[in-house]
Parts: structure tokens; C-alpha cells; sequence
């Protein structure tokens, strides 16, 4: 099947490139335009109608209207002098208030939207006075804005209404700031939008010239990236209709999760191609490049097959996750990476035939010999010393997994930066009222039966809540409008998306309420550190969940694909002690080190699969090539030294392209989401170059053919090294045997390791 796909596709090469000019340019543009139709930005719709908070949602949306699209904006209103306001200054901002709640606010069209797919956020915003500072020196009024919060489209709506706001209030001599919601995302975006990029374009360049370097070559630097851009915007594409079709939600972060997995894997793919399609050019100089290029893409395409299949396998487990977060990611990725193996094995392979060695000018290495480098020294010195390599590598991988030692989850947002115009307006609101005031956490209560509620009866239930430590304020009870629910509004004193709020409404918030729930009655608690304190379940079991699955999922791909019990245990724990030693960093690097409350509760999840997945789709690559080795016979450790000598470049620059590709989030305003991309980045440079190339091939060379038990490999020699002119001398390979004089290395004269 595969060889039957790559071999159509190298001799209609034009046709499928067409193809997929068309298709990915199509799906890219699809996507863009419909993508902020299938996300939302509210954690408690991710979570289980189980949970307390998704029940509270719920009651708010049925019973007093709230609408899960709401954006909450809160605008601060001053006098310009400083001065207290007056009562002339509190009835011109609520007169301000009701202009600009009468007001249609109308959404600029650019060229980022498109007519008749895109969104319309046109609208009449909901603004009224909400509160006035202790000392008077300001009012607040709270504004609703109706639409996906990380819509450009939406941005643009706010954009209008706060320099119409601002206009409003400047006419009556006020200033105005603003700040919540909206405001936050808008004002954070502005800030990262230099910097990311400034960032795009460095890990562009950085991906370009490693290809450069690495090949010598103007095309190979450039073909494999505008390859694997038009991939990921149909897999993006892909993606997003089919969330279109089955109505599934996205979380705002997945699209650019997946053109940043995509980028990475792509280009890897492409590479593990083009360096296999340039060794056999060197070892076959008078074959058509079209008969390589079908030879090497049947080949490389059955490894890159099952590594991409492995991947596949761990982010589909996430479907059995329960938060929805975890739910979306999992098969969105699962999905993309399933078109990239589609491109792998038809465009790549047709970009080879047309190509051929003009891929690799104006450098002449596809027709010159390899010569020995760094490759052939660090397979010398795995095959030479491979318990010592074993032993430093596992002592290395151990060290840094110690700083797990004591770890903890946060399960917050990641604030604003702190120099944007949101953050000045909500560190002087912080100055006058307290921390809980614009985000209390909400009680709603329903009546069992359909009864009317009687706001007497819930005064018990008030009276609880104001005993709680913690808790600064509970407002009146408010009823629907038939009567049969009500909302009480607790203010807390600390900062609703902390640790400490989060424990608090877990804790004794949740704990008084049943105690003090009137007969006859429902309560649910929620608001954002009530969801926070629900994830935080949530995310604990699918952590037990996921993990098991997902392990017990790869090791049977891996025995089923390298026809092996021992090899697939080797690899399983190897990349669980990567994965630990990425963890431990990182929690040594934020936490520890950086005094930031915890790890991002998301990261073990997402890096255990990425470092699991990817660290076992190098150690595929590797493990095949020694396989291959192995049965061309010879002894054990020479097959060794040749495995790492062709696959170490490859991987060590597939390897730097991913970690490049992620390491572009770690420079991301968002303390989450610098974690995420620090950590995967580490993880795939343990990966690549101490897991691949080190320590696994070090077991092989210790285990010999009983890595491959029960089925073994061709036994062409024993396993020792023998003096130079000695009967077990190593056989050479046929492509081992080519090189220019004197630039024979260990790989080709195994007798040197005797004398060393």
C-alpha cells in the first residue's frame, strides 16, 4: 500500500503537486475564515454537566439569561484633575452609559475577514453603572460585547466601541480606562503581536539555514518549508470543517498548536527523506533520480508511517480524557498529523521526482562520497564504550527528573502583561476595592418541583457564606423571572483565578453551601475559581486515565511494528525517562527556580504525549535503520556505529527544526504557554540526541540481536570486535565501502577498535 502510493506519486509527480497546491491553498483559506466559528473561549463549557460549575452554568444560562459568547468589559470613568467625582460627574456617566448602550456599535471589514463566511460582530453593546469607588474617585460601569474573544472581527468591534466610549466621556471632561475581559485579550494581542513576529520570522530563518547548512542547497532549504506550509494550512482546514460537520467545539489554542506540531513533524519528515533520497544518490550514481526518489519514499515512508501512526495513537487517546479541552486537542492533532503522512507519502515523493539532484545544488553532495565527521565519531564511541554512554545518559536523564520532586499544578490563565493599558486600569481599580469585586463567585439555587423560591428563605444560606473565611461580601439573593432559581453573588477577598480562591470555593465555599442549602433546594457554586477547582479534578483523572492508555497503545504499535518484545520495553522506558527528566526540568526551571506558583496544569498531559510520541518517532527512525544494519550482517557493534553514522544527521537536524518550532512559543507573553513551548522543546532535544542517538543504540549494542528477541537478526559475525586480519572481522556493507582514501572510518575498518 505504501510503496503502491509513493510509487504513483514519483511517476506523476506533477499532477499530485498540483493537487495539493490546490487542495491545501483552498482548505488554508477555508479555515482561516471559519475557525473562530468552532471555538469558545469558557473552560466551564469544557467540563462535564457532572461538575458543579458546568451545573451552575447551565442554571445561569436558562434561568437568568447569561450567554456563553459574553464578553465583560469594565470601564473606568475619573475626572482628568484627580479630584473626587461630584454628582454632576455621576450623571453624566449615567447618561454616557445609556448613549452608548443605545448605540449600535458597527464591525469594520478587513481583509482578514471574508463576506458571507466570517463573522459579523455588529452590534448594540449593554453598558450600565455598576459601582463607585470608597473615596469616590472613580465609577465603574460594566459593558457586555457579544462574540468570540479571539476573533480579529471582534477585536475590531471592541476597538470601536472604546474610542466611542472614550470620545463620550472626554466630551464631559472624564478620562476613561478599561480593562477585564475583552480588554485583556485585545490589549495582550497588540502587545505580543511585534514579538511574535519578530518570532515567526526568527524560527523561519533558524529552520532555513539549519537546511542550508545542512544540505548546501538553496532548494533543499527552502522546498521542505513552503511544502509543509501548505500542508498545514489544509490540515488546519481539515480540521476545522470537520468541527464544522460535527459540531464539535475547539478551544482557541488548538489551531496554533497544530501549525506548530505540523511545521515541526513536517519538515521532520521531509528531512529523514531527503537525507536517505541523498545517501542512496551517492551509492547509486548512474540509476534515474526517479527510481531513487520511488526506492527511498517506499522505504523511509514505512517507518515514517508507523512513527506518524504512533503519534496518532497518543493524541487519540485523548478522546477518553472528560475534561473537553483535553477532548478537542487530542483528535484535532490526531487528524492533522494523519494529513501530513498523506503528504508524506505523495508530495514529498513527487517533490523528489521533479527535483532530483538539482534538490541538492549548488552543492555536489549527492554525487560525492560521505565522509566520516561528528556521525561516525559518536557511533564510534556508542559502539566502543556502550555501557559508559548508557550509564551517562541514564544518570543525566535522572538527574533532571528529580526536580519533579515536589511539583505543583496551576491552573491559572495567565494574566495580562503587565506594562499593556488593561493592566494600569486594574492595578488603580485594585488600589480602592478589593480583589473579588468585578468576578464574585456565584450561587444559583433552584427550587426541586418547579416551586417558587422566597428570598427570606435564603437569608440562612447568605448568613453561611459570610462566615467563611475568605469571603468579604454576599449580596442579596436575586430571583429569576419565574421565580423557581436565584443567584447570590460572593465576593471574595482574595484574587478569583489564584490558588487561594481555588482552594477556598473547594474547600469551605462549597462545603457551607451544602450544609446550609435550604430543603427542597439545588445549589451549584460557580464562577472562575470555581472552574478552576473542577479542572483541577477533572484534569487529575484524565491524568490517570490517559497516561496508562496511551503507554499501553504505543507499546503494542511498537511490538506489532519492530516484531519484537524486547526492543518496544527498551524504547517504553526510555521515553518515560525523558519525559521525566522534561518534567523535572521544567518544574526545577518555573517553579523552583522561578518562583512562578506551578507548572500549567495542561503541561504534563500535553508533554508526556509530545515527548512520548516524538521521542518514540526518532527512536522508530533509529531503531529501523538498525534493524536494517543488523541483518546485513556482521558483527553487533559495527552495525551500530554504521545505524547512528547514517541516521545521526538526520535526526540531530529534525531534532533542532521541532525544538525550533516549539521553542518559538517560549518566548509567548503567556506564562502557560511559555512553559508548554520551553518544556516540549527540551524534550525533543533530549529526544533526538540523547535517547536516539545515544541511548538507545548503547542498549543495542549491549543487547545484540536479542533487542529483536524473539525473532533475531541475520548473525553475519559475533559480536566482538577481532584483531586487524582476524577471521571475524567485520564484512562492510555495500554502502560503507565507498569513500576516498583516507577518509575511512571506524565503520569501515572495525579493527581500529581493537587498538584503542
Amino acid at each position: 500500500m505504501i510503496r503502491a502510493l509513493t510509487g504513483f506519486s514519483t511517476r506523476r509527480p506533477w499532477r499530485v503537486i498540483a493537487v495539493w497546491g490546490v487542495l491545501g491553498v483552498f482548505l488554508a483559506l477555508m479555515g482561516q475564515a471559519l475557525v473562530f466559528r468552532v471555538t469558545h473561549t469558557d473552560s466551564a463549557g469544557f467540563l462535564p454537566p457532572e461538575y458543579d460549575a458546568a451545573a451552575a452554568l447551565r442554571v445561569a444560562r436558562e434561568e437568568f439569561g447569561a450567554e456563553p459568547d459574553s464578553d465583560a468589559v469594565t470601564v473606568l470613568v475619573a475626572r482628568r484633575d484627580g479630584k473626587p467625582l461630584e454628582d454632576a460627574d455621576t450623571r453624566r456617566v449615567e447618561e454616557a452609559a445609556r448613549e452608548l448602550s443605545a448605540t449600535r456599535v458597527e464591525m469594520p471589514w478587513t481583509e482578514e475577514q471574508i463576506r458571507g463566511l466570517s463573522e459579523d460582530y455588529s452590534q448594540v453593546p449593554r453598558v450600565a453603572l455598576v459601582t463607585t469607588a470608597p473615596d469616590g474617585s472613580f465609577a465603574l460601569l460594566g459593558a457586555r460585547l457579544r462574540g468570540n474573544s479571539t476573533d480579529p472581527g471582534m477585536h475590531s468591534v471592541y476597538r470601536v466601541f472604546h474610542d466611542r466610549a472614550q470620545q463620550e466621556f472626554g466630551e464631559a471632561g472624564l478620562r476613561t480606562g478599561f480593562t477585564g475581559g475583552l480588554a485583556d485579550v485585545v490589549d495582550r494581542a497588540d502587545a505580543e503581536e511585534t514579538t511574535q513576529t519578530v518570532v515567526g520570522l526568527v524560527m523561519v530563518g533558524l529552520i532555513v539555514l539549519i537546511n542550508a547548512w545542512v544540505f548546501r542547497s538553496v532548494l533543499a532549504a527552502f522546498v521542505p518549508l513552503v511544502a509543509v506550509s501548505v500542508v498545514g494550512g489544509a490540515a488546519a482546514g481539515t480540521v476545522v470543517g470537520a468541527a464544522l460537520l460535527t459540531g464539535f467545539e475547539l478551544d482557541p489554542g488548538t489551531p496554533s498548536m497544530i501549525g506548530t506540531v505540523l511545521i515541526g513533524i513536517g519538515v521532520d519528515y521531509f528531512l529523514f527523506l531527503l537525507f536517505r533520497f541523498r545517501e542512496e544518490l551517492r551509492r547509486r550514481p548512474e540509476e534515474h533520480h526517479r527510481a531513487v526518489a520511488a526506492d527511498v519514499s517506499g522505504r523511509v515512508g514505512t517507518a515514517v508511517t508507523s512513527a506518524a501512526l504512533t503519534i496518532v495513537a497518543a493524541f487519540a487517546t485523548l478522546g477518553v480524557a472528560s475534561f473537553g479541552q483535553f477532548r478537542v486537542l487530542g483528535p484535532s492533532v490526531a487528524v492533522s498529523v494523519l494529513v501530513m503522512l498523506v503528504a508524506s507519502l505523495t508530495l514529498m515523493p513527487a517533490l523528489l521526482a521533479v527535483t532530483g539532484r538539482k534538490m541538492f545544488r549548488p552543492s555536489r553532495s549527492s554525487s560525492k562520497a560521505e565522509r566520516s565527521g561528528s556521525a561516525a565519531r559518536t557511533g564510534e564511541l556508542v559502539a566502543r564504550r556502550p555501557l559508559l554512554v548508557l550509564v551517562a545518559s541514564v544518570a543525566l536523564l535522572g538527574a533532571l527528573a528529580v526536580g519533579a520532586a515536589g511539583v505543583r499544578m496551576d491552573f491559572g490563565t495567565g494574566g495580562t502583561p503587565h506594562d499593556t493599558p488593561a493592566a494600569a486600569t486594574a492595578k488603580e481599580i485594585a488600589g480602592a476595592l478589593p480583589p473579588g469585586v468585578f468576578d464574585p463567585t456565584t450561587v444559583y439555587v433552584t427550587a426541586d418541583g418547579g416551586r417558587t423560591l422566597d428570598p427570606a428563605g435564603l437569608e440562612s444560606l447568605r448568613r453561611a457564606l459570610t462566615r467563611v473565611a475568605g469571603v468579604g461580601e454576599v449580596a442579596a439573593p436575586v430571583l429569576g423571572a419565574d421565580r423557581t432559581a436565584a443567584r447570590l453573588d460572593a465576593y471574595l477577598t482574595v484574587d478569583s483565578s489564584s490558588p487561594r480562591a481555588r482552594d477556598l470555593v473547594a474547600g469551605p465555599v462549597r462545603r457551607a453551601v451544602r450544609e446550609a442549602t435550604p430543603a427542597g433546594t439545588t445549589a451549584h457554586v460557580g464562577g472562575t475559581a470555581a472552574v478552576f477547582a473542577d479542572v483541577a479534578t477533572a484534569v487529575d483523572r484524565d491524568l490517570r486515565t490517559v497516561f496508562p492508555v496511551a503507554a499501553a497503545l504505543i507499546a503494542l504499535i511498537l511490538v506489532v511494528l519492530l516484531r519484537s518484545l524486547a526492543a518496544p520495553v527498551v524504547l517504553m522506558l526510555s521515553v518515560g525517562l525523558c519525559f521525566a527528566a522534561t518534567f523535572g526540568a521544567s518544574a526545577l526551571v518555573f517553579q523552583h527556580l522561578g518562583g512562578e506558583p506551578g507548572v500549567n496544569f495542561v503541561l504534563p498531559l500535553v508533554l508526556f504525549l509530545f515527548v512520548v510520541a516524538l521521542g518514540t518517532d526518532y527512536t522508530i527512525l533509529v531503531s529501523d535503520r538498525l534493524r536494517e544494519e543488523m541483518a546485513a550482517g556482521g558483527p553487533v557493534r559495527g552495525a551500530v556505529a554504521r545505524a547512528v553514522r547514517h541516521t545521526a544527521p538526520a535526526v540531530a537536524t529534525a531534532g533542532a527544526v521541532l525544538a525550533a518550532s516549539f521553542g518559538s512559543l517560549a518566548v509567548n507573553a503567556d506564562a502557560s504557554t511559555r512553559q508548554l513551548g520551553f518544556a516540549t522543546a527540551l524534550g525533543i532535544l533530549l529526544s533526538s540526541f540523547v535517547l536516539s542517538l545515544l541511548l538507545v543504540p548503547a542498549a543495542a549494542a549491549l543487547l545484540g540481536r536479542g533487542m529483536w528477541w524473539p525473532v533475531r537478526g541475520a548473525r553475519g559475525g559475533k559480536d566482538e570486535f577481532r584483531p586487524a586480519g582476524g577471521r571475524d572481522a567485520e564484512p562492510l556493507a555495500p554502502h560503507d565501502r565507498e569513500g576516498p582514501p583516507g577518509a575511512r572510518s571506524f565503520v569501515d575498518d572495525p579493527r581500529r577498535l581493537d587498538r584503542t
